[in-house]
């Protein structure tokens, strides 16, 4: 490209592609009863997740050409080098598949936009609440509804009470639990997407957000966009050891331990995490 992208005027095409997507997802999600669920390496995929996906790289393709932009979505990835367009959509058509299938309401649709290695453009879309979380590098995150749009910002926990932490409800081991019990009062607060997660902190409902692997990692696609949201509300959103991460490597997944919220208990749960791991685990922070 010969020059800068004009990252307002890509958020406003991008807006109306997402109410769209936000609507298709809905109807999906209410008759979810008669959907096929079939089994992509031990993660179910719906017609909705196929259906939605389609949706946005064709609308996305319209207006930015797989010839500049590359495209790097959950249900077309194949293994192989990253992309070498200047940009890439990153996208997760529905976050939080099991959360859909169990009708819990916390589900999601993820679309970043990354440019060397790190989101510049990023929306959460949560369909049940009707609600676009939206953010540009360096120009702050916003929530948006029908009614109309107000700015999101991280808070520190309230002191004197109970460090909130939302977790998987699927992904939540005994390796985490026995963490969070040298952490003192902790309220737990299982949730669905990655997206949902993320949100509920920077509306304010939650304090941080953990995450240990196991067998299994977060791809790209679960994390680019809530990256982005997280730092623009002015929280952290890193590997256990304070990194960034990093997207369009040649490998989609995230090993590291994430912790994510507010830059204070972000590092100070991350310290702890990090100490915990290593005399546990012989974990040593890479």
């Amino acid at each position: 490209m010969s020059a800068p992208l004009d990252l307002q005027n890509t958020l406003a095409t991008l807006r109306p592609i997402l109410w769209q997507a936000l609507q298709q997802l809905r109807r999906f999600y209410r008759q979810v009863k008669d959907l096929t669920v079939q089994d992509k390496g031990g993660d179910p995929v719906t017609l909705a997740d196929q259906t939605v996906d389609t949706f946005l790289r064709h609308a996305l393709q319209a207006h930015f050409p797989p010839s500049q932009f590359g495209y790097l979505t959950e249900e077309t990835y194949t293994p192989g080098q990253p992309l070498p367009q200047p940009y890439q959509w990153i996208i997760d058509p529905l976050d939080g598949t099991y959360d859909f299938l169990q009708q819990t309401g916390e589900y999601a649709i993820h679309v970043a936009l990354v440019h060397a290695q790190r989101p510049c453009l990023a929306a959460v879309v949560w369909p049940e609440q009707e609600v676009i979380y939206t953010a540009i590098a360096g120009a702050g995150a916003y929530r948006e509804t029908r009614q109309g749009t107000t700015r999101l910002r991280v808070h520190p926990p309230t002191e004197g009470q109970p460090l909130r932490v939302v977790l998987s409800r699927s992904h939540s081991g005994e390796r985490l639990q026995a963490f969070l019990r040298t952490l003192g009062a902790v309220r737990q607060i299982p949730m669905g997407s990655m997206g949902c997660k993320t949100v509920s902190i920077c509306q304010g409902e939650a304090d941080v957000y953990i995450s240990l692997s196991g067998r299994s990692a977060p791809k790209d696609w679960d994390l680019a966009a809530p990256d982005l949201i997280m730092q623009e509300a002015g929280g952290a959103f890193t590997y256990v050891n304070g990194e960034l991460p990093r997207y369009n490597r040649a490998d989609v997944q995230h090993w590291p331990p994430l912790v994510v919220g507010h830059p204070a208990v972000s590092r100070l749960v991350g310290d702890r995490l990090q100490a915990f791991l290593a005399e546990n685990q012989g974990y040593s922070g890479k």
